[in-house]
């Protein structure tokens, strides 16, 4: 997103509670959060759109024939089709409890932490204690998780890159992400979203020609190999299968930020609205690159589907620097989130109390946005292993961040509106079957990319 929208940050309660449940979250019908937002420049339904499919395209979708390859052909279509469906009720789940609570709480915006710290506060009494550390926890994932990104965009640039080379000089991907790290520091230390604009739009361009060129090369170009398909694939890679799709399908800080950004939120999560529209378009596009980069490869399919493109192409050559100039380009965009988290909410406020000078300030921004870039750095060229970062990644936290977190909210919010009473009872045991899935995938889906990524060693 081009464009920050304002925040209201939740204040302690301190009204006592009536029947279970905060004084300050008292109903009111009246207040319509979203008349009260304040926006620059909102986008419109299509423009929402755009944005919600283009932020979609990246090295999740290319590491879709690889996903199916461990699914199984048809275990991954069927599986795309129920995970997507999953998100996307996961995502309405999301919004529309941050709805309820900033109706309840009289305020235009919440963030994610904030709408976590909220539901908790105002659910069963048992959970209330955890409402301030379940702030920190959604900070944590998502700042792991953007990081996470961080780390397979560096390995995605150097296999590329060194896909591209390799015919003239041969060296270590190692080598090239130790090239690359420079340019990634300078980039990282843009600090403003205004100027990286320019740079999101060109990359946004790179990379729907790139995929054209991609589906071009797997649907005209001989089969790489000759391999019988396999149609249902294994439960002992399934869940590599699954951190992937999650990965790939789960943009939970993307929605929240779009929806807060709309001209006419309240379009957003309608049954033909912005939300399953998109992701019902998102989920058809996996699909096909996925089966169709499967057929293609088979059991040869690489971390990424551009680097199973033919080496003697130089159209081939030239749709791994697209991506790989793209995907340069979004490090710094995704960078960005885990530098403002860490910097506005815990560093800078306490830099702040110690009454630190301007240019203590500045400086100490630079140095996190350098030492962050280094921590990812060090992470990718430990383990450079592109399909099974983004296995890991997804499952670890966007398990939790799609998943958990979304139907814990809403439990907390029907235990609130029923009382100790049956009310409400299905949806509870609906959202407590969310919440044991998620961790189920959370825990399978990142020991098996653990244990995996130690066995590639070996």
């Amino acid at each position: 997103m081009e464009e920050k929208t304002e925040t209201v940050h939740l204040q302690p309660v301190a009204e006592p509670a009536k029947d279970g449940v905060p004084a300050s979250f008292a109903d009111d019908e009246d207040y319509d959060p979203h008349e009260h937002r304040q926006v620059n420049r909102p986008t419109n339904d299509f423009e929402t759109l755009v944005h919600l499919l283009k932020c979609s395209l990246g090295t999740g979708i290319l590491a879709m024939p690889q996903a199916f390859a461990r699914s199984g052909l048809i275990t991954g279509i069927i599986s795309t089709i129920i995970v997507g469906a999953l998100c996307t009720y996961c995502l309405h789940v999301l919004v529309r409890s941050q709805y309820d609570l900033c109706k309840r709480l009289r305020v235009p915006l919440l963030t994610y932490p904030e709408s976590m710290s909220a539901a908790l506060t105002r659910g069963p009494p048992a959970l209330r204690a955890l409402a301030r550390p379940s702030a920190l926890a959604v900070d944590i994932f998502l700042v792991v998780y953007q990081l996470g990104i961080c780390c397979v965009y560096i390995v995605f640039i150097a296999e590329n890159i060194k896909a591209m080379v390799d015919d003239y000089y041969v060296m270590d991907v190692k080598i090239h992400m130790v090239i690359i790290l420079g340019p990634l520091i300078a980039f990282n230390c843009i600090p403003n979203l205004k100027i990286l604009a320019p740079f999101s739009t060109l990359a946004n361009l790179i990379t729907f020609v790139g995929l054209g060129i991609v589906l071009y090369f797997l649907l005209g170009t001989e089969k790489k190999s000759q391999t019988p398909l396999d149609l249902w694939g294994s439960y002992k890679t399934y869940p590599l299968f699954f951190g992937t799709i999650l990965f790939a399908l789960t943009a939970v800080g993307v929605v929240i930020a779009l929806e807060n950004n709309m001209k006419t939120p309240k379009s957003f999560g309608k049954p033909f609205g912005v939300l399953n529209v998109g992701m019902t378009f998102i989920v058809l596009l996996y699909i096909a690159v996925g089966a169709i980069g499967y057929v293609f490869c088979v059991e040869k399919c690489s971390d990424s589907v551009t680097l199973d493109l033919p080496q003697n192409s130089w159209v081939a050559m030239s749709v791994k620097a697209m991506f790989a100039v793209a995907i340069f380009i979004s490090y710094g965009l995704q960078c960005y989130v885990p530098v403002d988290v860490v910097w506005s909410g815990y560093l800078r406020p306490r830099l702040l109390q110690s009454h630190a000078s301007q240019p203590k300030l500045v400086a100490s921004e630079y140095a996190l946005r350098i030492a962050l870039c280094l921590l990812t750095f060090v992470f990718a060229v430990s383990i450079p292993r592109l399909g099974l970062f983004i296995s890991l990644f997804g499952a670890l936290c966007l398990s939790a961040l799609g998943i958990c977190f979304p139907a814990m909210m809403e439990m907390c919010l029907s235990w609130a509106d029923a009382g100790a009473t049956g009310r409400g009872r299905m949806r509870r045991l609906k959202d407590w079957l969310l919440f044991i899935f998620g961790i189920v995938g959370l825990v399978v889906g990142t020991a098996t990319a653990l244990l995996a990524i130690v066995e590639s060693f070996m």
